[in-house]
């Protein structure tokens, strides 16, 4: 699987190969996708998460939001390009390590909050309501972060395959229907259940739901123009026509 006539989308300078060629061959890009993704994710998770904002909409009225749902979707775009350009195994090993680092920024915020502050030290309280996590929401979070984003490259990489490489707009679109459907089933009880209402939980799961799908929709013409330059620029078009799907590995 070498030829590049069969790619509309790549451009002609762009070779078509099986993700198990990528073995040892170098990648102009991959570390630093995999680095942006994980400060996408734990900044969206430790800034974002902290802040409801409100605006007012037209015809609507008022919109009450977590400020993070701007910005963690991002993290299924760049999963999206990351899973287009370098294939599935890739695109987990990243899963993997934004785990690993969020649970580092987890701890490490737990440990400074902890710490006894400074005499005449004034910001105390409002460290420990930004930055101090409760481990229910975090665990929940986490947990839905890493089936979401497995999942969103999973359906990615198999509709890769299926559509021979055309229509990226539905591979997008599609795997993020599916992924951010996981994460927000996972995230939503396991976070609430019990302590909200039911029908709040489904309603705010409901809400978050569609913003954030909606959102990433938004930004397919983005995404096109992502994937366009990262496979003119390391001139790879990744097919996963034989790759192990095991979600429970990070070698590639």
């Amino acid at each position: 699987m070498t030829s590049s006539s069969e790619i509309s989308e790549a451009g002609p300078a762009v070779v078509r190969v099986e993700a198990a060629m990528l073995h040892g061959r170098p990648l102009r890009y991959y570390d630093f996708a995999m680095a942006a993704f994980a400060v996408i994710l734990i900044c969206s998770n430790l800034i974002g998460a902290a802040k409801p904002a409100q605006v007012e909409l037209p015809l609507y009225g008022t919109l009450t939001f977590g400020a993070g749902i701007l910005f963690f979707p991002l993290s299924y775009v760049l999963g999206d390009v990351l899973t287009e350009v370098y294939g599935y195994a890739r695109a987990r090993r990243v899963v993997w390590v934004g785990f690993a680092a969020s649970i580092f920024a987890a701890a490490m915020s737990w440990f400074v909050v902890t710490l006894p502050p400074a005499d005449g030290y004034e910001g105390q309280e409002a460290l420990a309501a930004i930055f101090g996590q409760v481990p229910r929401i975090f665990l929940a979070s986490i947990l839905a972060f890493w089936a979401g984003e497995i999942a969103n490259a999973f359906v990615m990489a198999r509709m890769k395959v299926l559509t021979r490489g055309k229509y990226l707009w539905t591979r997008t679109i599609g795997s993020t229907v599916v992924g951010q459907g996981v994460d927000s089933l996972i995230f939503y009880p396991l976070a609430f259940w019990g302590i909200w209402e039911p029908s709040l939980v489904f309603t705010v799961l409901a809400t978050n739901y569609l913003l954030k799908v909606l959102w990433e929709a938004a930004l397919t013409p983005v995404t096109y123009k992502v994937v366009g330059w990262f496979k003119q620029a390391e001139g790879l078009d990744v097919y996963d026509t034989e790759t192990d799907f095991t979600p429970f590995k990070t070698g590639i």
